[in-house]
């Protein structure tokens, strides 16, 4: 019988389960159950909201077994002239390409510009992916910035107020300055939700050019020591901290 022990944190819906194999869409799975073709542990299961186990229950669709991929979760201080996509016609390096091939297929939740560095998440859990970049969730990211010129203290107040760019409404959470003189400026900007090359677009409008933009954080997680191209997994504590946020 599946498993119904709800303090298993590996159970999930079977519909779900279903979907995240790539067998269907949920919908359609939920079909898939109320028609009886799916069966756990060798026993017919028609309804809807059944939990099974990932790791331990043996499911099966018109006789065939069902596996979902284990799911991979990965932090990366990704390097300057590397890009985030997982497909470049222009045949530059991939954040992939930094990677063991022999890890799962992974995507990057969010993404860093070409010439941007600093900390990058990569899984194959779309659950989790979409938790990180969706507005509502409004997750939390830092950036150390330095910029041309000096800003004033004009032009920082802007940046919190907001600046229009290619009519889109931009603007940080937070903005502090860290060091300045008269070549440049440091500053430490929080977005809580990012959109395409956002800070580059707001400090160009007020006609400071990027020198280095570096993530150091997402949410409660710091690049810390990790060196440029440097990888590794999350811990079970991280993972839970993002799915809990």
């Amino acid at each position: 019988m599946p498993t119904d022990s709800a303090s298993s944190p590996s159970l999930s819906r079977l519909q779900k389960f279903l979907a995240e194999a790539g067998v269907a869409s949920r919908r359609a799975a939920e079909l898939l159950i109320q028609d009886g073709r799916v069966t756990v542990n060798g026993r017919i299961v028609t309804t809807l909201g059944t939990k099974v186990d990932a790791q331990t229950d043996r499911v099966a669709v018109d006789g065939k077994p069902v596996t979902v991929e284990k799911k991979v979760y990965l932090v990366i201080n990704k390097p300057p002239g590397v890009v985030c996509t997982n497909e470049d016609t222009h045949g530059r390096k991939r954040v992939l390409d930094l990677l063991p091939a022999s890890l799962p297929r992974l995507y990057s939740v969010g993404r860093l510009d070409y010439l941007s560095e600093g900390l990058l998440l990569l899984t194959n859990d779309g659950s989790f992916s979409l938790r990180l970049t969706h507005p509502r969730y409004k997750m939390p990211k830092v950036y150390r910035v330095e910029v041309a010129g000096r800003l004033t203290h004009a032009e920082m107040q802007q940046l919190r107020q907001g600046i229009a760019s290619e009519g889109e409404w931009l603007h940080v959470e937070e903005v502090t300055q860290l060091r300045a003189n008269a070549e440049s400026t440091e500053l430490q900007i929080v977005l809580r939700e990012g959109k395409n090359r956002q800070i580059r677009r707001m400090l160009a409008a007020l006609g400071h050019s990027v020198r280095k933009l570096v993530r150091t954080a997402i949410g409660d997680l710091r690049l810390n020591n990790l060196k440029p191209g440097q990888w590794r997994n999350l811990s079970d504590e991280e993972v839970r901290m993002f799915q809990q946020s």
